[in-house]
């Protein structure tokens, strides 16, 4: 998805063009994420970019999406470019903790 949302539309309240702004992007994740994985995936991971058009836009963390429209929101801004990109993600297997019955042994 690769869209340009506007702030302010004539005729509309900005506050709930927001919230349905913000419900737009959950919306497209959560279908993206119940589409089928290819074997070998676990999840599917998004590449994210947010600025203020496409040419400025930067790569940020899904999770932050949030919170830079609503920064853009309280600063004003006429609009902003929001770029997702679903991609396959696999889980990285955790690091092995040291035994702990090792470490306190009492003589």
């Amino acid at each position: 998805m690769k869209k340009t949302y506007p702030l302010h539309v004539e005729g509309k309240h900005p506050d709930r063009l927001l919230e349905a702004t913000k419900h737009e992007i959950r919306k497209y994740i959560k279908r993206e994420q119940n589409k089928p994985r290819p074997a070998g995936v676990d999840f599917w991971d998004f590449d994210c970019k947010f600025g203020s058009s496409a040419a400025t836009a930067e790569s940020i963390h899904p999770g932050a999406l949030t919170e830079r429209i609503n920064a853009y929101a309280a600063e004003k801004a006429e609009s902003f470019y929001v770029e997702l990109i679903a991609k396959p993600g696999v889980r990285k297997p955790r690091a092995a903790s040291p035994a702990s019955g090792d470490e306190h042994h009492e003589d």
